[in-house]
């Protein structure tokens, strides 16, 4: 269930360093207590912007590049404005690669933020992949370098997709899939930023990736080890497939160590099932025969994160989720358990991420230093109900968490561990997938969240 902790741990220590010197009714409408980027006293600021219209594409600067309209407009390879060798850490193949590069308009964030999420939604047939960098501006005046994001592919057989450790200008750094102000307490900021996208093919193909969104999340994220409680609002269960991370443990051990680490993707094929997308016969078929639930060794596979070691690179799910038909996705942080349970009134399910000891859940019987769960609906007196997949098989996913101990451990930005040694919490984050043509409410309700 636990992430590795490599980033986490060092963010946990540049935080300790700064201390010392995420109803009415269900038939209610979609669009009440729509979210408002303004915090709270103690709450969190979040700025979501992403581009994915043909007015979108067309906005941002190509070279090489063009803008696809339609019903999902996107951004393709027209012509190959250059040519690179490409030498993969995780393989030591090197491979010329042509490629053309769209950088966005700088958007100017409502929030000056400590950290920044990328989120894309892409097409890569075999024989191509794409590269995400970020650039920004800060407070001060002076701007960050472009850093990496993720090279990504939605397969494995021309790039093994990863992260890229090691980068910082000495302000910021990037952990794996998020970009942090190395000290948050100096008050230094990121105040706007621009999004790269290098689309990649091989040389003398008329093969192109496709990018139907690309867009980011910014947030200051405070320093608070409790959060207000909340007053609930609504009761309603959506009905979301079940599966366990755990009848998969010793399976499949080259992906982050087998089922006990696949919280991540097996809270995404239970959202990706939710809106009626699965893996083919076909897609299975590397699978071994026998093994229950495929679709999850599935989706561990593919969103696998070579340098991190792990399935948990929260960017790396979400663009998975995009690569069933007609799906989108996004990272982002929730506010409260009201922003998620106005989700829920829509129909729209969340995937959270917490890490709590074992005495601070009741009834989950662990402990954890990073938990993805899925978030299905609310009971009648507040308490969350989830499908963890931290559970001993299917039957037992579904799971009801006492509303107050739950919020706390999902929405904290600090926390103790059993040793008593401060270290942090996602504060709010969640992954949320909806199909690229969403119902009108759920459209209202996603557009709040600045999502559309």
């Amino acid at each position: 269930m636990n992430r590795p902790t490599s980033r986490r741990t060092v963010l946990t220590a540049a935080l300790a360093a700064a201390a010392t010197a995420g109803a009415v009714s269900s038939a209610g409408p979609a669009t009440a207590a729509a979210p408002s980027a303004a915090p709270s006293a103690k709450g969190l600021a979040v700025d979501n912007h992403a581009w994915h219209t043909y007015t979108d594409w067309r906005a941002g600067s190509g070279a090489g590049t063009r803008a696809v309209a339609g019903l999902r407009p996107g951004l393709v390879i027209g012509h190959a404005e250059g040519r690179t060798d490409y030498t993969d850490p995780h393989t030591g193949t090197t491979a010329a690669w042509e490629y053309a590069t769209w950088t966005s308009p700088v958007h100017r964030s409502t929030v000056p933020a400590t950290e920044v999420i990328a989120s894309w939604n892409a097409h890569t047939p075999a024989g191509t992949w794409i590269q995400i960098e970020l650039r920004g501006r800060y407070s001060d005046g002076t701007s960050t370098p472009w850093y990496v994001m993720g090279r990504w592919a939605a397969g494995d057989g021309d790039i093994r997709r990863t992260s890229a450790d090691d980068q910082s200008d000495g302000k910021s750094s990037i952990w794996t899939d998020t970009f942090s102000v190395d000290d948050a307490a100096s008050g230094l900021r990121l105040v706007s930023y621009r999004l790269r996208l290098t689309l990649h093919r091989t040389p003398g193909s008329r093969r192109t990736p496709t990018v139907w969104r690309l867009g980011a999340m910014a947030s200051d994220v405070p320093d608070r080890f409790t959060v207000p409680a909340s007053t609930p609002r609504l009761a309603r269960e959506l009905r979301v497939p079940r599966y366990s991370q755990n009848i998969h443990a010793g399976q499949y051990p080259e992906y982050d160590n087998g089922g006990e680490a696949w919280c991540s993707p097996t809270s995404s094929q239970m959202i990706i099932e939710y809106w009626g997308r699965r893996p083919t016969a076909e897609d299975l078929a590397w699978v071994k025969p026998g093994l229950a639930d495929p679709q999850v060794c599935h989706a561990a596979r593919f969103t696998y994160d070579y340098q991190y070691e792990g399935c948990g690179n929260w960017p790396f799910n979400a663009a998975y989720a995009a690569t069933y038909d007609a799906m989108s996705a996004a990272v982002t942080r929730l506010d409260s358990l009201a922003d998620l349970e106005t989700l829920i009134r829509a129909g729209i399910p969340a995937i959270t991420s917490q890490s709590f000891l074992k005495e601070e859940l009741t009834g989950a019987g662990y402990g954890t230093s990073g938990h993805l769960m899925t978030v299905i609906g609310f009971t009648e007196d507040g308490d969350v109900i989830a499908n963890d997949p931290a559970s001993p098989d299917d039957d037992a996913v579904r799971r009801v968490y006492r509303r107050r101990e739950w919020e706390n451990i999902w929405l904290r930005t600090k926390r103790y561990d059993a040793n008593g040694k401060v270290r942090s919490g996602t504060g709010g984050v969640c992954y949320l997938y909806w199909p690229a043509r969403p119902a009108p409410g759920q459209r209202r309700v996603l557009k709040a969240f600045g999502l559309l």
